[in-house]
C-alpha cells in the first residue's frame, strides 16, 4: 500500500511542479496564448485533486500506529496545492487585469477590484475550509486512537479478570490441601498416640506376667 502511496507522491511532485512553471508564464504570454494556457493549468489542477483524493484515500487504509508520517505529509501536500490554486487565481487576476484594460481602459479598474476582493474573500473561505477539514482529520484520528486505547483497556481488564480468577481458585486449592494436610497431620498424631498407649499396655503386662511368675515360683 505504500508502493501506491509513493507512486502517487511522484506523480504529484512532477505534476505541481509542471503547473508551477505554468502559472509564473500566463501573465507574460499574449491573449490567444494565455487563454489556453490558463485552461491547461485548470485540467493540471483538477489532475493534482484527484491524485491527493487517492492519497487521502491510501492513507486512510495505512494502520493507525503507523498513519501518523503520512498524515503530516498529506498535509503540507494539501497546502502546497492550496498555494498553487491561490497563485493561479492571482495569475488569472493578472490576465484579466490586461485583457480589459485593453478593452475598457480605467473604466474596468472599478469592477476589477470588487472582483479581486471577491477573490481575496473566497481565499480566505477556502483556507478556512481546509482547516476544518484538517481539523476534521484530527478528531477522526483521535477518535480511532481513543477507540483503539478503550479496547487496549478492556482486553488489559479482562486478562487482569482472569488471573485474579485463577488466583482464587488457586487460594481455594491451597485451602483444601490445607485442611487435608492437617487431617492426615492429626491422623499421625493420633496413630502414634495410639502405639505409645499399646506400647506402655504391653510393656506392663508383660512386667505383670514376670511378677506373677516369680512369686509362683
Amino acid at each position: 500500500m505504500s508502493a501506491d502511496f509513493e507512486g502517487y507522491e511522484q506523480d504529484f511532485a512532477v505534476l505541481t511542479a509542471e503547473i508551477t512553471s505554468k502559472i509564473s508564464r500566463v501573465p507574460r504570454l499574449p491573449p490567444d496564448e494565455k487563454k489556453q494556457m490558463v485552461a491547461n493549468v485548470e485540467k493540471q489542477l483538477e489532475e493534482a485533486r484527484e491524485l491527493l483524493e487517492q492519497m487521502d484515500l491510501e492513507v486512510r487504509e495505512i494502520p493507525p500506529q503507523s498513519r501518523g508520517m503520512y498524515s503530516n505529509r498529506m498535509r503540507s501536500y494539501k497546502q502546497e496545492m492550496g498555494k498553487l490554486e491561490t497563485d493561479f487565481k492571482r495569475s488569472r487576476i493578472a490576465y484579466s487585469d490586461e485583457v480589459r484594460n485593453e478593452l475598457l481602459g480605467d473604466a474596468g479598474n472599478s469592477s476589477e477590484n470588487q472582483r479581486a476582493h471577491l477573490l481575496d474573500n473566497t481565499e480566505r473561505l477556502e483556507r478556512s475550509s481546509r482547516r476544518l477539514e484538517a481539523g476534521y482529520q484530527i478528531a477522526v484520528e483521535t477518535e480511532q486512537i481513543g477507540q483503539e486505547m478503550l479496547e487496549n483497556l478492556s482486553h488489559d481488564r479482562e486478562r487482569i479478570q482472569r488471573a485474579r480468577e485463577r488466583l482464587r481458585e488457586t487460594d481455594a486449592n491451597l485451602g483444601k490441601s490445607s485442611r487435608i494436610l492437617t487431617g492426615m497431620l492429626r491422623r499421625i498424631i493420633q496413630n502414634r498416640i495410639l502405639l505409645v498407649i499399646l506400647g506402655i499396655i504391653v510393656v506392663i503386662t508383660i512386667l505383670t506376667a514376670i511378677t506373677f511368675f516369680v512369686r509362683g515360683h
